[in-house]
């Protein structure tokens, strides 16, 4: 990921509440009622939900395939939180030898490693490269062809 943009959140996100039915259901009723009942009065606001920090929070787009185990694709947005403390089974963006990653954080006999999704790619030793890591993926967006 050497050509990866970082892009923060903003300190200040505007809200914007967006439709958010409710499941309902509905027994015993004749008729059809109207399919906006469902969405009255619930909105979701996706800064809200995803965005738990502003000031520490950043997006970035993927690139490859060596986190598509782990439900990550080639250009899924990842939403990044640089406050949370790493701990294994985290997913990681982190710079090894000053290269974007983002792999899963794991301890190996009580080694850290930095480790795919793919077994093409060998997991990556921690402790004998520069490594930093950046911040936790706390939600991956991914987008469908239509």
């Amino acid at each position: 990921m050497p050509d990866a943009k970082l892009i923060p959140a903003h300190p200040e996100p505007p809200l914007l509440p967006l439709p958010y039915p409710l499941p309902l259901t509905r027994a015993g009723l004749s008729g059809f009622p109207s399919p906006a009942q469902d969405y009255e009065g619930r909105t979701l606001d996706l800064n809200e939900r995803l965005v738990k920090r502003p000031a520490s929070t950043f997006f970035m787009t993927v690139t490859g395939d060596s986190m598509e185990a782990f439900g990550i694709a080639e250009g899924d947005l990842l939403v990044v939180d640089s406050a949370i403390e790493p701990r294994p089974g985290h997913i990681l963006v982190a710079s090894v030898e000053g290269e974007l990653v983002v792999k899963r954080y794991e301890v190996l006999d009580h080694r850290p490693y930095l480790a795919s999704g793919n077994p093409s790619y060998r997991p990556i030793p921690a402790a004998d490269l520069e490594c930093q890591a950046w911040g936790v993926v706390r939600a991956v967006i991914h987008e469908y062809s239509v």
